[in-house]
């Protein structure tokens, strides 16, 4: 119970940063926090209490005492994916700091017109 709590307080604080805040990098980080809170849902709802890993050792064969693979999997390439978001997001944000001299959501979009 404790984790979808706090994966929907994180989802909670993206969002909020993503509506607040006008700085185009607090944005960037709001977004992130939005993907960190979902991994973190989708990995509380593949855990159940008192399996293990999905990972065969000398001490754990029986798959039966094993939790369910695919939301791991699924989280992992989601962490992937997001960090190639984050990656080419900030990159945008340098080209717009370059392009305007400023990171100010209003100011860019009033420079626009």
């Amino acid at each position: 119970m404790i984790f979808y709590v706090s994966a929907l307080l994180i989802i909670g604080i993206g969002i909020y940063a993503i509506i607040i805040k006008k700085n185009l990098m607090k944005i960037i980080i709001g977004l992130d926090l939005i993907e960190t809170g979902i991994n973190l849902l989708i990995v509380s709802i593949g855990y159940i209490n008192g399996k293990t890993a999905p990972i065969f050792s000398e001490g754990v064969m029986d798959a039966s005492r094993m939790v369910d693979s695919v939301p791991q999997a699924l989280t992992l390439t989601s962490i992937v994916i997001g960090a190639s978001e984050l990656a080419l997001a900030a990159a945008f944000v340098v080209l717009l700091y370059r392009k305007y001299g400023t990171l100010d959501v209003r100011k860019i979009r009033s420079l626009r017109w």
